[in-house]
């Protein structure tokens, strides 16, 4: 890998770091970061293809209370980092999500250890607003989001000084059970990943649609991009019928249950 992607990989990997907490232009989804790092190191198809798969898996991940969810830029970044060098193309994306997730939990520590230096910054930042110093308030805050980027891009720049033959050769002698284990693990994941999703947004109005998109990708040869647009039709469809549905259960009186499909029916 060359020095100018290397640069250019530590910088994806910082962006992601910061936007784990901005969530402004989502450098920190699986499916962006891994495919910057595919664009930046020539490897466009794999880092796409790693990211989309990771994506499925993020898509279950999210902070609940005082539980925390495993490190999605960590886990995009570092996977992406370790197909490249593998050399493998498409056929290291498996190793590499089954490496991810691991490296998902272990980032939980690096997240301890920011959130723990935040507590000092935000103590600097009360001094500095006793004083009217708004410049010091908004310093510590640069830092802070800094420390988040740093997070991120200091295991990057270290993984990236492991030779990339050492790491080649150690993917290369994994014996097949453990590479076509760990590829049946990861697709696992996945498909937990999504459960998950589909087990937060299950309600009876959500269902018909979920079957009707299940039965046109499992009978049709259309394509994603098809598919999208049916999708997107589909959720068209259903905010019309729900703004008609909640007017018409407000003027009517009697019939509004809050299920604005049920509403519309009620009227017929």
């Amino acid at each position: 890998m060359s020095i100018i992607s290397m640069i250019l990989v530590v910088l994806v990997a910082f962006l992601a770091g910061m936007e784990g907490i901005l969530d402004e232009f989502q450098f920190h989804q699986p499916l962006v970061a891994c495919t910057l790092i595919g664009l930046v190191t020539g490897n466009l198809e794999a880092g796409v293809i790693l990211g989309g798969t990771l994506q499925m898996i993020a898509l279950g991940w999210a902070n609940i209370g005082a539980a925390v969810a495993p490190d999605a830029a960590l886990a995009s970044v570092a996977s992406a980092i370790i197909l490249v060098l593998g050399g493998q193309g498409v056929d290291g994306v498996a190793t590499a999500i089954a490496v991810a997730v691991p490296l998902a939990v272990a980032g939980l520590f690096l997240t301890m250890v920011v959130r723990t230096l935040s507590v000092v910054y935000v103590h600097q930042m009360d001094a500095a607003a006793e004083k009217g110093n708004f410049f010091g308030v908004e310093l510590w805050h640069i830092i802070a989001v800094i420390t988040q980027g740093l997070r991120i891009a200091i295991p990057a720049a270290a993984l990236l000084m492991i030779p990339t033959e050492t790491v080649s050769n150690l993917l290369n002698s994994m014996p097949a059970w453990l590479t076509d284990g760990m590829s049946i693990g990861g697709g696992m994941v996945v498909a937990v990943g999504y459960a998950l999703v589909i087990n937060m947004m299950a309600t009876a109005e959500v269902w018909p649609f979920f079957a009707i998109g299940f039965c046109l990708a499992a009978v049709s040869e259309l394509t994603l991009i098809a598919l999208g647009a049916i999708a997107l039709a589909l959720a068209f469809i259903y905010m019309n019928l729900s703004e008609k549905g909640g007017g018409s259960g407000n003027g009517g009186g009697g019939g509004n249950v809050g299920d604005p499909l049920d509403d519309i029916l009620n009227d017929y």
